[in-house]
């Protein structure tokens, strides 16, 4: 049960990892180009919460955040034992929440740096960061897991 908490930690650490080394390597709003135009590096901050909403809002986020890891841990350990989908999606929402709060609690703001154009519909995506990613994989991960037992669930009242 324990064993995926490295999961979370792995997350943890490669998003300050990659956030430190835009810190240190990367002024403010500088940009590497990596694939131009779809793809580059930029340096961002972000003092709000997705795409910059309610931005100075540093004691919200910080209650909130609280909670929200509190109840990935809860859930963790009541709801998903012999569950390794919800495992895996739970401890990736846990290091991607915990590596942003790392970024607001001693930085007062979050660091981004994933800059993607999508071509096909000439959107240019809000910049990111690894613990965003890891809170997208696991709202896409934690889906596929309630997918999987509503099929389960629905299965064994067949029979």
């Amino acid at each position: 049960m324990y064993k995926y908490y490295g999961l979370a930690a792995f997350v943890v650490l490669l998003d300050q990892w990659t956030k430190w080394l835009i810190v240190k390597n990367m002024e403010y709003a500088e940009r590497i180009a990596v694939w131009d135009p779809w793809f580059g590096i930029l340096s961002h901050r972000n003092r709000g919460a997705a795409w910059g909403m309610l931005e100075g809002q540093m004691w919200l986020f910080s209650i909130v955040t609280v909670a929200v890891i509190c109840a990935i841990i809860y859930f963790y350990h009541k709801e998903a034992k012999g569950k390794p989908v919800f495992q895996v999606g739970l401890m990736l929402l846990l290091g991607g929440a915990v590596g942003n709060f790392i970024d607001r609690l001693f930085r007062g703001e979050v660091v981004d740096f994933v800059d993607v154009l999508i071509p096909i519909i000439n959107y240019d995506f809000p910049i990111f960061n690894v613990a965003d990613a890891a809170l997208t994989i696991a709202v896409v991960v934690l889906m596929i897991g309630l997918i999987m037992e509503d099929k389960k669930e629905k299965k064994q009242v067949k029979q």
